[in-house]
């Protein structure tokens, strides 16, 4: 088991939200990290594309550990609003989405790795900043400006999950139809296709209403 070290005597607070618009639909994670006097370490926030609300969550929480290992933050907190996956981590609820196993079994080797855990659900109205990053991460994805007036999101301040995962390259693929019947939706004005497809010429496409 490591040892934390001289520089990391006390317990740092992740906060950390993910989110699909549709499910699946484009989805992002949001996490911010502070340490053991509520000083800002780090915010993480990264675009997934198309993926589920849950896949969206347990990325957070991967996010979460990645940063807390590669830093020797080695007592670590974590609130999340998904009471699913908290319950799951927390082994109070069975992991039977094949899915989600993956991600569930990343998280629960790089937990063991840590000197303590902890993690709580939280409403998400106590989530506000991961949920907003969160956001942010969707917006980049779906190339939408930021609030007009509004400074634009701040750089990262570390490198977002993932960057080496054992988990499958893309959990939500689907075997692709071969009719010329695609399926995506609309928004802004701007069809989206789901699945990675492109329109081509004379192809009609069935939005799918949110």
């Amino acid at each position: 088991m490591p040892r934390a070290s001289a520089k990391d005597p006390g317990w740092v607070t992740a906060h950390c939200d993910g989110g699909a618009r549709g499910n699946p639909g484009p989805s992002g994670y949001g996490a911010v990290l502070t340490g053991p006097s509520g000083e800002p370490l780090a915010e993480l926030s990264e675009f997934l594309g198309i993926r589920t609300n849950n896949y969206a969550e347990y990325s957070g929480l991967l996010a979460v550990l990645e940063y807390a290992l590669a830093h020797n933050h080695l007592r670590l907190r974590v609130v999340s609003d998904s009471e699913l996956m908290v319950k799951q981590i927390q082994g109070k609820y069975r992991v039977n989405s094949p899915d989600l196993k993956p991600l569930w079994q990343e998280a629960k080797n790089r937990i063991a790795c840590l000197e303590a855990f902890e993690i709580s659900h939280a409403l998400r109205h106590k989530n506000k900043d991961a949920d907003r990053l969160a956001n942010q991460a969707m917006d980049r994805g779906m190339k939408r400006p930021h609030t007009p007036g509004q400074p634009a999101p701040a750089p990262l301040k570390a490198t977002p999950y993932p960057t080496k995962s054992s988990a499958p390259p893309d959990l939500d693929a689907r075997p692709k139809p071969s009719s010329t019947m695609l399926r995506g939706f609309t928004r802004d004005g701007v069809v989206h296709i789901l699945g990675g497809a492109t329109l081509p010429d004379g192809i009609f496409v069935k939005i799918i209403p949110e």
